[in-house]
């Protein structure tokens, strides 16, 4: 039993159902919000110079901020996203749900704020990244490639592709953007300061690296751990049914039809044939000439 194990049994009475559904819900707010009185949503977003200030509720609040406008893409997102946490909800339970949803907000707090640290002491000055949920409701669908990565899911609802390469295109295309990013804020502001231009890449790639850092967080620590002794016990135990053991009598390979086996016969060559029914094994002698049985 894991830890994850552990918490659910503890806590688990407390899980919230169709949390992701909750964070959507969320995110559609923040667009009502920032279309009706956007001066409001500078009080929501995430700054670690409002929390230092007593702004604690900033450290919650940034769900409800938009990462884009709110046009039939983003709309088929949000709808996709409720599609998602139902079924990873399904394959996960809705503890494990609410634990990896929440851990992205919190591993999200915890980045934000060490960049904010860092670019103080860099630079003299503290920059707070521009934190929304958008990443964290991407990994929804990486999380269910990794739970399922032989089932298909269809890009632009047309083309077929196993998950499994999915994600890897995903993480692949995620890490040319944060490569991207950083030469473009290098470029742009390592004229005058290199620090800062590093500080800037990290700043604007911040929610990606840290959505993604959630998602594998969350499964390494869902796994259960076995010690190297444990390991080496089991790979003994499946290596004493590999083989028969020396001097037991029991042969691996025995022939249909006259009953030969390698023990009996130890130069012949034994073979399954394809073409019948089961798994019948024939000696070199009778492999070619042996009635094939349907």
């Amino acid at each position: 039993m894991n830890w994850m194990d552990k918490l659910e049994r503890k806590w688990g009475r407390h899980a919230v159902p169709n949390l992701s559904s909750y964070f959507v819900f969320a995110t559609v707010i923040g667009y009502l919000v920032n279309m009706a009185a956007p001066g409001l949503m500078s009080f929501m977003s995430f700054s670690v110079d409002g929390i230092l200030h007593g702004q604690i509720w900033r450290l919650v609040t940034w769900i409800l901020m938009p990462a884009e406008s709110l046009d039939i893409l983003g709309i088929i997102f949000l709808l996709c996203v409720l599609s998602w946490g139902s079924s990873l909800e399904n394959m996960l339970g809705t503890f494990r749900l609410n634990v990896f949803l929440w851990m992205g907000v919190i591993i999200s707090d915890i980045g934000g704020i060490i960049v904010y640290m860092i670019s103080r002491v860099v630079l003299g000055q503290g920059l707070s990244p521009f934190l929304s949920t958008y990443y964290i409701l991407m990994t929804l669908l990486l999380a269910l490639a990794m739970c399922m990565p032989e089932g298909q899911v269809r890009i632009w609802f047309v083309l077929p592709v196993k998950m499994k390469w999915f994600l890897v295109f995903e993480l692949v295309y995620m890490g040319y953007q944060v490569v991207r990013i950083f030469g473009m804020t290098i470029a742009d502001y390592g004229k005058t300061s290199l620090s800062f231009g590093i500080i800037a890449g990290f700043i604007f790639t911040a929610p990606m690296i840290l959505a993604v850092l959630n998602m594998f967080l969350f499964f390494y620590f869902s796994k259960i751990h076995i010690s190297r002794k444990h390991k080496k016990r089991q790979k003994e135990f499946r290596a004493q049914f590999r083989e028969p053991r020396p001097g037991s009598g029991i042969a691996k390979h025995k022939c249909a039809v006259c009953g030969r086996t390698e023990l009996t016969n130890p130069e012949m060559m034994f073979r399954y044939c394809s073409k019948c029914s089961g798994n019948r094994e024939y000696c070199e002698e009778h492999l070619y000439s042996h009635v094939h049985v349907k």
